[in-house]
């Protein structure tokens, strides 16, 4: 009884799948999956077309995305001019910047500039930080597990910023 029972679903599996493979494209979306290839045809179709026919509008908007672009890049190089570990980046950066300027896209971040410092003011700061003598909570909370060379590291690191072309 159970082989019958057996052989009647794996009977009535086969013709499932017989039917699906005879509607097409089971697996990729049945119909639907068409639709989305026909506006991918149709985009690239427009694509061509416009490219061929451009308008003075057309060209002032891609005008602009260059030089958009064009400033994105330049402000990325000057921030990759100075260069950082991994552990500024991941303890200061975020609230003092990439380049210890203490702005980020023209904005100002919550940490002040730290570029220009020298690094024995820097280091006795870090060290009033962490013992509690300046009170600010983020700054006591990231150097509480440090130690006195990664506080002088940090502060020559930084103190060094000014001296990168």
């Amino acid at each position: 009884m159970k082989n019958i029972i057996v052989g009647i679903l794996t009977l009535f599996i086969v013709v499932l799948m017989a039917y699906t493979a005879s509607q097409g494209r089971a697996y990729h979306g049945g119909e639907y999956s068409r639709v989305t290839e026909d506006i991918g045809t149709k985009e690239s179709q427009q694509q061509t077309t416009a490219s061929q026919v451009s308008t003075p509008q057309e060209k002032s908007d891609r005008d602009k995305e260059s030089e958009q672009l064009q400033a994105i890049k330049d402000k990325a190089g000057n921030i990759g001019q100075i260069k950082v570990s991994v552990a500024y980046k991941s303890k200061c950066a975020a609230c003092h910047g990439a380049n210890g300027s203490g702005e980020q896209d023209g904005r100002k971040l919550m940490g002040p500039k730290l570029y220009g410092q020298n690094a024995d003011k820097l280091y006795k700061d870090l060290v009033d930080f962490k013992a509690g003598r300046k009170e600010n909570i983020i700054m006591k909370g990231l150097l509480i597990n440090t130690t006195e060379e990664e506080l002088r590291s940090y502060a020559d690191e930084i103190g060094a910023f000014s001296s990168q072309p």
